[in-house]
């Protein structure tokens, strides 16, 4: 299984732990290779409370927490890869762990926007990614 096989799967389709790893290959949140991101996983925060991501306007934005649990965020690896995928054409598959082993396909998604904000309910910095969902 690869990218072109999630390319086949619509939104909110519900799938296994070994079918996500079939691409999203660790069990951090942020998937990437040199810098170049891969895949991202959520809860919403419902399991992690340190990455309260949350939809946007509409269901087409999310805003996406940053790597990093404690603490202020760093700019590490899968954050500059995040970063670095603001405004590009890359467009990542997200996954939402529903629960242990079940995990809904959330369609391919676009980061068009990252920034370094103070999250008061967590009394930290941390990185706040905005992403759109691919159109079709």
């Amino acid at each position: 299984m690869n990218i072109s096989f999630f390319n086949k799967l619509n939104i909110g389709e519900i799938l296994s732990w070994t079918e996500v790893n079939e691409v999203h290959k660790t069990r951090n949140g942020i998937y990437q290779r040199n810098e170049q991101l891969i895949s991202l996983l959520t809860d919403f925060g419902r399991i992690n409370p340190c990455y309260p991501d949350f939809h946007g306007e509409t269901t087409e934005t999310i805003y996406y927490t940053g790597a990093g649990r404690r603490g202020d965020q760093k700019m590490d690896a899968p954050n500059r890869a995040l970063l670095r995928a603001v405004g590009s054409e890359t467009a990542v598959p997200l996954f939402n762990k529903l629960s242990v082993g079940t995990w809904e396909f959330m369609g391919f998604w676009r980061i068009v926007e990252g920034n370094y904000v103070f999250d008061e309910s967590q009394e930290r910095m941390v990185w706040k990614f905005k992403l759109e969902r691919v159109k079709g």
